[in-house]
């Protein structure tokens, strides 16, 4: 019989699973919720389960299989994570990752065939990330599209099929959600930033440790602004300009904070994130708010 000894505390499990990363895919999912427009009142316990899907079900995976496959860059950046520090000692982290991903699938299947069809995708791009024989993250540029769909477009989808029972999005919506995925591409590489040293030393190709701070930090800035430009433009010529003004603000106070970020990307990387990334969010949440069927009329 397994030693007491070598079962993982339950606070080692949740920290595993980074409850401080949940924020984003529900954030999204919840954008697909309020683009989806009114909803009847029965449809509330199937949004709630979906915001469970998304974030304490599907990103928990997400981070469990990422934290597996990187024990060992994160011995030289982060020793103190669960897996390398021993308080998730053997295998117990690949079970947690295996484990997590059936119960994802599980909850999806109860929530409509193309729910679960996105769930797939995603915990397929999870381990695609992380795990080889592809190991995305080995290259930044693949890594990052894949997290970026992953947390946001495919989250913002899902929200909104659920919301509405299950029918597919309309185009608007499908736009919205892959050009803020590509403004996540950004976010994901002011995230690598902290851990250069270890991502050359084990090979991993992350923008900052593959192109430097400064080159990076520029790209993730494109990355961005870009996306949210045409989101501006899409949105006026959809005939909501009220909606377009304030994405357009919030693009421009971001413009403003990443001057600032350029001028020391690796240092002021987590305050960007604090500041400029928040507008980013809450220009989501605005754009959602713009395609609701009774504000655009379905188009």
């Amino acid at each position: 019989m397994m030693a007491r000894t070598n079962w993982p505390q339950p606070a080692a499990v949740l920290e595993l699973l980074k409850p401080v990363t949940w924020f984003p895919p529900m954030w999204a999912f919840g954008c697909g919720v309020v683009s989806a427009g009114p909803m009847p009142a029965g449809k509330w316990a199937s949004v709630a389960l979906g915001v469970v899907l998304a974030g304490p079900l599907v990103c928990a995976t997400s981070q469990a299989v990422n934290d597996w496959f990187d024990r060992h860059v994160d011995a030289i950046n982060e020793p103190h994570r669960p897996i390398p520090s021993g308080r998730l000692p053997g295998l117990w982290g690949l079970h947690v990752a295996v484990a997590w991903t059936a119960l994802s699938l599980l909850v999806a299947a109860t929530l409509g065939s193309l729910v679960f069809t996105a769930a797939a995708i995603g915990l397929l791009l999870a381990w695609a990330y992380s795990a080889p024989p592809l190991r995305l993250k080995q290259n930044g540029w693949w890594g990052n599209a894949a997290c970026g769909l992953c947390y946001e477009g495919l989250a913002w989808l899902t929200g909104t099929m659920v919301a509405n029972g299950g029918a597919v999005p309309p185009a608007s919506v499908v736009w919205l959600a892959l050009l803020y995925s590509a403004g996540a591409h950004g976010i994901m590489t002011l995230n690598d930033f902290k851990s250069i040293e270890g991502d050359r030393r084990m090979g991993i190709g992350s923008l900052p440790a593959r192109l430097g701070p400064v080159l990076a930090g520029r790209v993730a800035c494109l990355f961005m602004a870009v996306p949210q430009a045409v989101v501006v433009v899409l949105l006026w010529s959809w005939g909501t300009p009220l909606h377009a003004a304030a994405v357009a603000a919030g693009l421009a106070a971001q413009l403003v904070l990443m001057k600032r970020l350029l001028a020391s990307p690796r240092e002021r990387a987590p305050w960007y994130n604090a500041t400029g990334v928040s507008l980013f969010v809450a220009g989501m949440l605005v754009s959602a708010f713009a395609v609701r069927p009774d504000i655009l009329g379905g188009s």
